[in-house]
């Protein structure tokens, strides 16, 4: 596994940590919060996101909406997003379907923030876990000897310094986040 191998997928790792935690609801409404929601639709024979269904608008900081480009899907996209039980009770409005966000209790905000740890941790596991087999491919080349000690010592640092790297990006993207669930 060479670096660019080692930054690629921990590069991926961080992506993954940016998607997932769009998802984590803040104190206003944004269209990450139910995108990514399966939807069983056209009787039953598709499961497909929202975001592939239609249009997701935040109006206001308080509402979303979707305005679906097949208007047979309506009620596949309420149903869908009861059944994901995110907190939110969608109702149909002429050709869209509109979710009021209650407001985030410090209950709410608290779990969202145990929930934003949980998906950080998850994330700076998987970009140990590529360290850790980079670091062991390391270790089997040395073993073969196809670099010297000092290669090897010089190897290892560069794949902890991306490991670094990526760790203190997932953490900023933390910060991110935790700012905007502490905001009211």
């Amino acid at each position: 596994m060479n670096d660019s191998d080692v930054r690629k997928r921990m590069g991926e790792a961080v992506e993954a940590v940016k998607t997932d935690l769009a998802s984590i609801r803040t104190g206003r409404a944004t269209p990450a919060i139910v995108q990514d929601i399966q939807v069983t639709s056209y009787g039953g024979t598709q499961r497909l996101k929202i975001i592939e269904l239609g249009t997701i608008i935040a109006p206001d900081s308080r509402t979303l909406t979707i305005t679906p480009w097949d208007k047979s899907t309506i009620f596949d996209i309420k149903r869908g997003i009861e059944e994901a039980k995110i907190g939110v009770n969608p109702t149909v409005d002429n050709d869209l379907v509109r979710i009021s966000l209650p407001p985030m209790t410090s209950e709410d905000r608290q779990s969202y923030t145990r929930l934003l740890h949980q998906k950080l941790e998850n994330g700076k596991v998987v970009v140990r876990r590529v360290r850790q087999e980079a670091m062991e491919e390391i270790d089997s080349a040395f073993r073969d000897k196809q670099f010297g000690e000092d290669d090897k010592f010089r190897r290892e640092e560069q794949v902890q310094k991306l490991t670094d790297e990526h760790v203190g990006k997932i953490e900023e993207l933390g910060k991110q986040k935790e700012t905007d669930l502490s905001q009211i």
